[in-house]
């Protein structure tokens, strides 16, 4: 599992390993030009219901991966989470059904 630290939050968001390599991806891109977003995430066990966070370029975050090598990711997948990141609702993300 892959580790996002966000801010100050001392709780960290645990979410599978390329599915975390997707979102930093976007995550970094969407930031790097200075663009705001939500993401919401469901599905993470021990949770329920649904968790969302404002991804601003004044927010630090830290991304933890547990594999050494980074991970391979399908070019029409982040192309679709990347739309959805840029849409009003935000990226929405579901742990069980991802991939």
């Amino acid at each position: 599992m892959a580790t996002l630290f966000y801010g100050s939050d001392t709780a960290p968001i645990s979410l599978p390993d390329r599915l975390m390599g997707y979102i930093k991806v976007i995550a970094s891109t969407k930031l790097r030009r200075g663009e705001s977003f939500t993401l919401t995430w469901t599905g993470v066990e021990g949770e329920t219901g649904r968790s969302t966070i404002w991804l601003q370029p004044s927010i630090p975050l830290r991304f933890v991966f547990e594999s050494p090598e980074p991970e391979q990711l399908v070019g029409d997948y982040l192309r679709t989470l990347a739309d959805q990141a840029n849409a009003a609702s935000g990226l929405v993300v579901d742990t069980r059904t991802w991939e």
